[in-house]
């Protein structure tokens, strides 16, 4: 038997990448796939660099999200996975490289037990297509703990999902996330009862460029930031209590609720009163006392110092 498998592919102003992605896919090995895209109302010719895709080989499928849907790349994955017919599902980026055996090799470990199988990827460098570095998949033994802190990382590429457990779901992508959106996707996922098989091999390359999410961080996009503590402290509400009571867990998020709130207030931003309240909160709901009080002085005394500079400017 050959299943069909649907990739998904969510896009938004790609034309410059997404022939590149499209032709890594005709280039598989397993044949018996269709490619969903779905468009988030690109401005630039993304439509026309498809439209020989579409009329060449018709497993590819073009879509136009629809107005009444969140703009964003879940709601795209989340109405891809609605016109999708696949028995397997891999929801794939517009920029990745998918390697000519990502299909057949991640099919060939599914068995009936088998919900998902998640293998690794090559991170590349997008001007010297040299490769940087491999993710880590495998746990030291607490897949939760580990996933949740950034011991192991699945992207969303590197997954392949068997459709039935993900019809089972209440929801799969959070459209309001924007930040760590594949994160919370895997993290809930990985909560249910679920039969997960590792390959501890790279079956797509993702691209890392100057427009990637994870460089956005870098330069302090502020809805990014606050997508990523939205995110984090929604899983803190959701997770299983022997999860979210780990120490490593809680003071890793508390650590990174510091770095957003440090980096607010130096940049002078008028989120940091925001970023404030959610590290105090953690901390209260943590019973972090001490380190209440040092957030709060610290807090004070560091934007009454942010706002003397200004002044004196």
């Amino acid at each position: 038997m050959n299943p069909l498998v649907s990739i998904i592919i969510p896009t938004y102003n790609r034309a410059n990448l997404i022939s590149e992605t499209l032709n890594s896919i005709i280039a598989q090995t397993y044949q018996n796939w269709e490619c969903i895209i779905v468009d988030d109302g690109s401005t630039d010719n993304t439509k026309e660099v498809l439209q020989k895709f579409l009329e060449s080989d018709n497993r590819f499928q073009y879509y136009i999200r629809p107005q009444n849907k969140t703009k964003g790349p879940n709601s795209c994955r989340n109405y891809g996975f609605e016109k999708s017919k696949g028995v397997f599902i891999n929801w794939f980026d517009s920029d990745d490289i998918l390697f000519e055996n990502a299909i057949d090799l991640r099919l060939k470990n599914f068995n009936d037990n088998v919900d998902c199988v998640i293998a690794k990827c090559e991170i590349f460098d997008s001007l010297s297509r040299l490769k940087l570095f491999e993710n880590t998949i495998l746990s030291s033994g607490n897949v939760l703990k580990d996933y949740f802190v950034g011991n192991i990382t699945f992207y969303v590429s590197g997954p392949m999902w068997r459709r039935s457990f993900l019809e089972k779901q209440k929801e799969l992508f959070d459209e309001q996330i924007r930040y760590l959106d594949d994160w919370d996707f895997n993290l809930r996922m990985i909560c249910q009862s679920i039969n997960i098989k590792f390959l501890d091999l790279p079956v797509f390359g993702y691209r890392f460029h100057s427009h990637s999410l994870s460089k956005q961080i870098e330069h302090f996009n502020i809805e990014e930031l606050k997508s990523e503590c939205l995110a984090r402290n929604k899983q803190l509400k959701i997770l299983p209590k022997s999860v979210t009571k780990n120490i490593q867990i809680r003071n890793f998020v508390i650590e990174r609720h510091k770095v957003f709130l440090k980096e607010a207030i130096a940049k002078s931003d008028k989120n940091s009163y925001w970023f404030f309240l959610k590290l105090i909160s953690l901390q209260i709901r943590f019973k972090k006392f001490k380190d209440l009080l040092n957030t709060i002085l610290n807090y004070i005394f560091k934007k009454d110092s942010s706002n003397n500079k200004q002044n004196s400017n």
